[in-house]
């Protein structure tokens, strides 16, 4: 008489956030550990950590509601510095997805590490981004405001929302310049970037661009 299958015992609880060293053990050490990589997908064709996923962050905001996963794999969330990883992951634990953790240091302190990564063509990181509109715009209000003074205000507004992105951890800036055609997928297929996250293991590693 044939055994029943059994259903596969859950993941033991990941803690909120784990080092690059904690993050390749669990990866050495359980074939169904998932690198979830929150980023745009003009980043993760960039630079990204071999055989992870990427599932953006704006996706999961749009898609908030239909996160409800298909398995009990450990889940762990990547971007370029901890921070956006960080706002996917209470995202998720506001869906329904907890035990979710967050890579301490993202990509960046990844490849600083000397971990493995692979680089493609892709466009700069948020945060690079970030810092050049806002520069631009700084600089290009402050020129404008030599022949009209009042514009020279639109620094003191960009300066002003600067300093509320990290005062609240958060960037309404980077928000908006993840809307730009550049930082989305080419044909974005929202089910299947979400079925690397919530998904049951589909039996080969890879990347969901």
């Amino acid at each position: 008489m044939t055994e029943p299958t059994r259903p596969a015992s859950p993941a033991p609880a990941l803690p909120v956030s784990l080092t690059v060293d904690e993050a390749r053990a669990l990866k050495t050490n359980d074939p169904r550990a998932r690198l979830i990589d929150v980023r745009t997908p003009g980043e993760f064709a960039s630079l990204h950590i071999p055989g992870s996923y990427n599932v953006p962050l704006n996706l999961l905001r749009e898609h908030r509601a239909d996160l409800a996963a298909d398995h009990s794999d450990p889940v762990v969330l990547v971007c370029r510095s901890g921070m956006r990883a960080e706002e996917a992951r209470k995202l998720v634990d506001a869906a329904g997805l907890t035990g979710i953790s967050v890579l301490q240091g993202g990509v960046t302190a990844w490849q600083a590490a000397g971990a493995p990564v692979e680089k493609g063509r892709g466009t700069w990181s948020m945060e690079r981004q970030v810092r050049f509109t806002a520069g631009a715009i700084v600089l290009a209000s402050v020129l404008a405001g030599l022949a009209f003074p009042p514009l020279t205000w639109i620094a003191a507004f960009i300066g002003a929302g600067l300093v509320f992105a990290a005062v609240t951890d958060t960037c309404a800036m980077a928000r908006v310049l993840g809307l730009l055609p550049w930082n989305r997928a080419a044909s974005c297929d929202a089910g299947a970037m979400l079925t690397a996250l919530t998904g049951p293991a589909s039996g080969s590693g890879g990347e969901a661009q």
